[in-house]
C-alpha cells in the first residue's frame, strides 16, 4: 500500500488531503511541523511527501530542500501544497527539488492526476 506523510499545521487542511488521498486508497500518517516530518520520514520511509510551505519553525521550502539534499530521502517525491500561489512560489518549489506543486484547496481530480505522475504504478 502506497503511504503519504502530509505535513500540514492546520486540522482543516490536513483532514481535507487525508481524505482525498485515503480516497484514493493511500494511506495516510499526519505531522503538524517539519521537525516531526523528518522523524516520521526516518521512522515510516513514506512514498510521498506532501508539504505545506508555512509550518511551524522550518517552512516546507526549506524543509523540501533538506529532503532533495540527502541521499537517504532525495528519492521520495515532495509534492507542495499550499495557498502560496504565484509563479514565483512555484518556481521556487521546483527549484529546491519538489516533484508537483498544488495549491490549496486541492482539487480530488488533480490530486488523483498528480499521484499518478509521481508514483504512476504504485497505486
Amino acid at each position: 500500500m502506497v503511504t503519504a506523510l502530509v505535513v500540514e499545521d492546520s486540522l482543516t487542511d490536513r483532514e481535507h488531503l487525508t481524505t482525498h488521498l485515503q480516497n484514493l486508497k493511500i494511506m495516510v500518517v499526519g505531522v503538524e511541523s517539519s521537525e516531526e516530518a523528518l522523524f516520521k520520514i526516518q521512522a515510516l520511509r513514506p512514498d510521498v511527501v506532501f508539504l505545506d510551505v508555512v509550518l511551524p519553525g522550518q517552512s516546507g521550502f526549506e524543509l523540501c530542500r533538506h529532503l532533495k539534499s540527502d541521499q537517504k530521502t532525495q528519492d521520495i517525491p515532495v509534492v507542495i501544497y499550499s495557498t502560496k500561489d504565484t509563479d514565483a512560489d512555484r518556481l521556487w518549489g521546483s527549484m529546491l527539488g519538489a516533484d508537483a506543486y498544488l495549491s490549496k484547496p486541492v482539487d480530488a481530480e488533480q490530486l488523483s492526476q498528480t499521484i499518478q505522475k509521481i508514483i504512476g504504478g504504485a497505486l
